[in-house]
């Protein structure tokens, strides 16, 4: 499963945003203050709202008002549009506003479309915290079958209904759709080495160590794999270890090899750790349904980017999908002209332009020219400072 089309309204900067045709590995390149963070933090405000409520993932960004599009009085509405398992392409559409002073879903839907032109047909549909969903989706739909349509109430109107029925294998897509949005991973990588008690690495790299070591007893070809990256790239890296501090905690631990004791990741570079921790998320052996990070190559040195990217893209053809954001024209130039979009934004508003339907960039990529020189050119419209 994966996302292919993501489209957003009223959502800070991003009055109506669309990213269309997404591929497995997508790269977002554009000014500062472009709304790429903004773009990132769509990611998370979809997750906290289905692990939470939406009233919680709003109030943690300031309020609805300081969520919603200046000046616009619709609802902050998000649209992800994703296969499902059965290669159906399935739509979530979830709508948020306020009423008499309470953030409340507004509106949500999950429906899928039979064949290109056919009618959506609606697997779950609430309003105000009332609606249906359908059970018997593998009949839904069919000719002369009987829909098992069921009403429900819910007790949180701020609660989406994926959130609960997701829960009971009878509303299966709504499931996927749950498992899906869960399993997403929003890192900005930031270097760390203690490690809290999780099999996957958090979102700000605190349990690298952890996973580190899982990675070991467990895959050990995975971090052998780890391993001989770091050693053809960072000098002097001859093997890497997990420690047990006193206290309870693990530390990764680097070993030189012009000196006898190892050092521990907080003597290391910034770079050596952002390295390690990138491939340690992308040697997951369960690649994650969204994995996004933003400015992965931050720290590391020019000549590592554009592998880096290659590393993206690898863990991204195992299963995945990988939504990145760069500065960089190294890392860029590591990218396929269909992965680039770039954000414009004027008169405090963000529009997404892809790369690939540029007539000039298409023709130059052709020539031979790569993604990254062609920006730092300044060839994409928009998208470099004023």
């Amino acid at each position: 499963m994966r996302i292919e089309r993501i489209e957003i309204r009223n959502y800070r900067c991003l009055q109506r945003t669309v990213l269309a045709d997404l591929p497995r590995m997508a790269v977002i390149v554009g000014a500062n203050g472009a709304g790429k963070s903004t773009l990132f933090d769509v990611f998370s405000f979809l997750q906290e709202s289905l692990t939470s409520n939406v009233a919680a993932a709003v109030a943690r960004r300031g309020g609805l008002e300081e969520l919603r599009t200046r000046a616009q009085p619709g609802p902050v509405a998000i649209t992800i549009e994703f296969r499902e398992s059965g290669g159906r392409l399935a739509t979530y559409i979830l709508e948020v506003a306020e009423d008499s002073g309470r953030v409340v879903i507004r509106r949500e839907i999950l429906q899928y479309r039979r064949g290109a032109r056919g009618k959506p047909q609606r697997l779950l549909s609430f309003r105000g915290g009332s609606g249906f969903a359908i059970t018997d989706e593998s009949a839904y739909g069919r000719d002369g079958a009987e829909e098992d349509r069921r009403e429900f109430r819910l007790d949180d109107p701020g609660v989406p209904a994926v959130k609960g029925l997701g829960q009971f294998r009878d509303f299966r897509i709504v499931s996927e759709f749950r498992n899906l949005v869960e399993n997403w991973r929003i890192s900005d990588a930031l270097p760390g080495a203690e490690v809290a008690r999780a099999e996957h690495r958090s979102s700000q790299s605190a349990n690298v160590a952890r996973v580190a070591r899982f990675l070991y007893e467990n895959h050990r070809d995975r971090f052998d794999r780890i391993l001989e990256v770091m050693k053809s790239r960072v000098p002097g890296v001859e093997r890497i270890e997990t420690r047990t501090t006193e206290d309870g905690r693990l530390v990764v631990r680097f070993r030189d090899g012009a000196f006898a004791d190892p050092f521990t990741a907080r003597q290391v570079s910034d770079g050596t750790i952002r390295l390690f921790t990138c491939l340690v998320l992308l040697h997951d052996p369960k690649p994650r349904s969204l994995l996004a990070v933003e400015g992965p190559e931050n720290r590391l040195h020019a000549l590592l980017r554009r592998e880096l990217a290659g590393e993206f893209r690898g863990y991204a053809l195992r299963g995945g999908q990988a939504f990145l954001s760069t500065h960089s024209p190294d890392f860029l130039d590591g990218a396929e002209l269909d992965e680039v979009f770039w954000l414009v934004k004027s008169g405090g508003i963000s529009t997404a332009r892809r790369a690939s339907d540029d007539d000039l960039l298409r023709r130059l990529v052709g020539e031979g020219d790569r993604p990254g020189t062609l920006w730092k050119q300044g060839l994409f419209p928009g998208a470099a400072p004023q």
